[in-house]
């Protein structure tokens, strides 16, 4: 077996994001909580869509199961043309550093890395040259408004701007889909708004894909639609 990067197949479709009767459970018995419940969806290229429900409501599961990061008990997924749900762990794996970029509610930045050095992380990952990946970084940062910050450690930048850098940094390999798990849980309303404007750009802009958990009515108005989840089901589409 050679130690080559694995390249998916990919087919052109319209819908980035393809959702078939997708069901997850944790646990047996008495004890099994249905997270994710006979959920079916689609999401167009350059539409933002947003995400929303209580606490428990099966927001975090649904994402983590598009994005490959977990595996349903039933149904299909695709994202970009990919099959997810029958994909091995290298091609999953290969999904994750290519086809979706994610940002997390806690930044997840490397605390010993510049700002610059966390948003090439994925490119030294993927093997891409020094000086084209120094390039992408310092327009990745321009565009996100850190042009200007990066040799800056995480400490030394405020919430707000280590999202923008967490942005970035899931844009670094031009994913076809962006996943944002409550990205701005952790910032005050202005900041947060001023994330999810952001994200809203880049998606127009760039014709990507974002599905966004956010319980948040003021950002979920910047989307161009919302799903709602009520105990695993999708009540509202």
């Amino acid at each position: 077996m050679t130690d080559q990067a694995v390249v998916l197949p990919a087919t052109p479709v319209e819908d980035v994001v393809r959702v078939e009767g997708v069901s997850r459970t944790f646990g047996r018995g008495e004890h099994a909580v249905h997270a994710v419940r006979d959920v079916s969806l689609t999401a167009g290229r350059g539409e933002l869509v947003a995400v929303r429900g209580r606490s428990g409501a099966g927001k975090t599961t649904l994402l983590n199961l598009i994005g490959g990061l977990d595996r349903p008990d039933a149904g299909r997924i695709e994202v970009a043309g990919h099959d997810v749900t029958s994909a091995g762990e290298r091609e999953l794996l290969a999904l994750r550093r290519g086809t979706v970029g994610f940002v997390f509610q806690t930044f997840g930045l490397v605390p010993i890395l510049s700002a610059a050095e966390n948003v090439g992380v994925p490119l030294r990952l993927a093997k891409v040259p020094a000086a084209e990946r120094e390039q992408r970084v310092a327009v990745l940062l321009e565009l996100v408004g850190l042009g200007a910050h990066a040799a800056q450690r995480p400490y030394e930048l405020s919430g707000g701007q280590q999202q923008r850098v967490a942005v970035a940094r899931a844009l670094a390999n031009e994913p076809d889909l962006l996943i944002a798990d409550e990205p701005t849980g952790q910032l005050d309303s202005e900041t947060g708004r001023s994330i999810m404007d952001l994200i809203r750009a880049v998606v127009h802009a760039r014709g990507m894909t974002a599905l966004v958990a956010t319980h948040d009515p003021a950002l979920i108005e910047l989307a161009d639609r919302t799903l709602v989840l009520r105990d695993g089901h999708l009540v509202t589409d």
